[in-house]
């Protein structure tokens, strides 16, 4: 069954990297980052789990946990680690999901359900598991979504959409496209326009009725 935005995620319990955790357990009271990848040694995941590596401590600033998965065991991991770091540059420095039996990736819809986790797997076993989920405290989607595998994901843009999901949790406010933090941002139609005077006494801007802006509250 597909996870949309706004459901609970499915809890589970997994071994990884750092030891055995339960995944609602191990969120807490933070955000959470879930990115997945078909399999260890492969060269487009390589580069990215070593970008986020160093990216880790902005996720941290943001109360934000960082987790992998490869359809793969976690003894392969800790060996794919060192190649992540001779070549990144970084050490992985976050746990790693060891799912080789798939049990993970088919409660998420990141794999054909008809996959059987064999070996060699057909690439067409792999193609569909390089997700990222953008999970609240609450436990639910925030946002979600899929690359193919032979396109690197923007983790800046995961950084980006997390401070837009953070700032609409914190100040009911929604982003406008290609906003960066500073920029201005939008009050949303569910606000009236009385209400927004009293959240913004110094002022919004008008563009039409349904699009209002305002500086971003701090």
């Amino acid at each position: 069954m597909s996870i949309r935005i706004g459901d609970e995620v499915p809890d589970f319990m997994a071994e990884t990297t750092e030891g055995t955790i339960r995944f609602h357990e191990w969120i807490g009271d933070k955000w959470a980052i879930l990115f997945s990848h078909p399999k260890d040694f492969t060269p487009v995941c390589t580069t990215e789990l070593g970008y986020m590596a160093r990216l880790k401590p902005e996720f941290d600033k943001r109360n934000t946990k960082v987790i992998g998965l490869s359809v793969d065991p976690v003894t392969n991991h800790s060996q794919w680690a060192k190649d992540i770091k001779e070549t990144q540059g970084t050490a992985v420095n976050y746990p790693m999901i060891g799912d080789a039996d798939f049990n993970v990736a088919k409660l998420y819809d990141m794999i054909h359900p008809n996959a059987n986790g064999g070996s060699p797997r057909p690439a067409n076993e792999n193609a569909t598991i390089r997700a990222v989920f953008l999970i609240g405290p609450d436990k639910k989607v925030k946002a979600t979504f899929t690359y193919p595998m032979s396109a690197g994901r923007n983790f800046d843009e995961v950084l980006r959409l997390l401070d837009a999901l953070q700032l609409n949790a914190k100040h009911t406010v929604a982003t406008p496209v290609n906003w960066k933090p500073g920029d201005d941002v939008i009050i949303p139609t569910s606000v009236s326009d009385e209400d927004a005077k009293k959240k913004y006494p110094e002022g919004f801007k008008t563009l039409k009725p349904y699009l209002r802006t305002v500086p971003q509250p701090k």
